[in-house]
């Protein structure tokens, strides 16, 4: 086994620098307060949990699960979302509250990486759950409230795709006629892999109709016309059910005016096998990943004795300030340095700065190294040097 260099970190996780984190501050901050605005309340849970309970209800793959054992031999997890942490305080601590519930919540979470992966292991969400209500108008709440957040962080150039997982699920079904023929497709579409999903279904054992059908999926992508025409590729009663549940589900989300950020894609699958109905990803316009998403989860909270519909969105907060860019404002800080005799004059001087809401640093100029390199990381620098009464330079 080799022996780590002092400096390295374990893999997939990141140090977070002063200016990077300012900026995921203001990030998380203006979020936050488009979230808190809608009402919903903020929550934390541990960050270990039981394997036994929040691990196996995840729903991410056991590989990518951190785990270790407690002084009673109990196996914990690093969690790996929010949602099933959530789901189980709304089964227990908040067992005797009303439905519905809104909860937020601004965590890292954690799932191990592949070493030629190189994406993180730990990273930053917000993100909300709406517990208790059944109705498509929560879905257009959460779909509306995920847009606001975004615009509140300052992002304009993205968009929302808006999917059903019982469309896809009961098209496979009603065509391949098992899980696992369907288990098999639907990878492609997790994947995106479009072209393996064409070839894949150019050789199955399928009457020309039938490959045709699966086929004509592919191009269910686009703006709200993709609903009258996943119509007409199917009669199955499953598959029309949620179609209608998408007609109707755009049609709220125009009452809340953000029709221009939404699209339909009826592809959208999920590695998340909790989710039971409505799906939506989120992708800005200058990154190639996904940037937030969310869905609804009927199912969840059955596995912790308190059954009840919810759904809910989850933000990346390291891909938001990469969308970002240039766009977040860096924060500025000023430098006083001093010499010993005039301290008096620069902590004054500092304070009257700060009470106007400015950030100051006060350094002794004794205890600078380099006074070129030292200044070099401030917008506005004052010197308080010299015997007192002489006007600074």
């Amino acid at each position: 086994m080799s022996k780590l260099f002092m400096f390295e970190k374990p893999l997939g996780m990141r140090d977070t620098l002063p200016e990077l984190y300012e900026i995921k501050k203001q990030v998380r901050t203006k979020m936050m307060e488009e979230i808190q605005a809608w009402g919903y309340q903020s929550i934390q849970t541990p960050t270990l949990e039981y394997y036994e309970t929040v691990g196996i209800a995840s729903a991410i793959s056991n590989r990518q699960l951190f785990k270790l054992l407690d002084q009673q031999g109990h196996t914990l997890v690093l969690r790996p979302d929010m949602t099933a942490p959530i789901a189980r305080v709304a089964a227990s601590r908040l067992k005797n509250e009303g439905f519905p519930l809104r909860l937020a919540y601004d965590a890292n979470v954690f799932r191990t990486q592949e070493r030629e992966g190189g994406r993180p292991a730990e990273f930053e969400q917000i993100g909300i759950e709406l517990i208790g209500d059944p109705t498509s108008s929560a879905d257009a709440e959460v779909i509306a409230l995920m847009i606001a957040a975004l615009k509140s962080a300052g992002l304009t150039n993205f968009s929302v795709a808006i999917g059903h997982v019982g469309f896809v699920n009961a098209l496979f079904l009603d065509i391949l006629g098992t899980e696992e023929r369907a288990n098999g497709l639907r990878r492609f579409l997790y994947e995106k892999n479009y072209v393996g999903y064409r070839e894949h279904v150019k050789n199955l054992p399928l009457s020309s109709i039938d490959q045709q059908q699966l086929l004509q999926l592919l191009q269910l992508r686009g703006g709200k016309d993709i609903i009258s025409k996943a119509r007409d590729i199917t009669n199955n009663p499953s598959a029309r059910k949620a179609i209608d549940d998408l007609d109707h589900l755009w049609q709220q989300l125009e009452c809340f005016g953000v029709a221009d950020f939404l699209k339909i894609d009826l592809n959208i699958v999920s590695h998340m096998s909790y989710y039971t109905g409505i799906l939506f990803e989120g992708y800005a316009d200058n990154l190639g990943f996904l940037l937030c998403s969310g869905g609804r989860y009927d199912q969840l909270l059955a596995k912790f004795n308190r059954p009840t519909a919810a759904t809910g969105f989850a933000i990346r907060i390291d891909r938001l300030v990469e969308a970002l860019g240039d766009m977040q404002k860096r924060p500025s800080i000023s430098l006083i340095i001093y010499s010993q005799e005039r301290m008096e004059e620069a902590i004054q001087l500092a304070q009257t700065k700060r009470e106007n809401g400015e950030r100051v640093v006060l350094q002794d100029i004794a205890g600078i190294e380099n006074v070129d390199l030292f200044t070099n990381r401030y917008q506005e620098v004052s010197y308080c040097i010299g015997k007192p009464g002489k006007e600074s330079i």
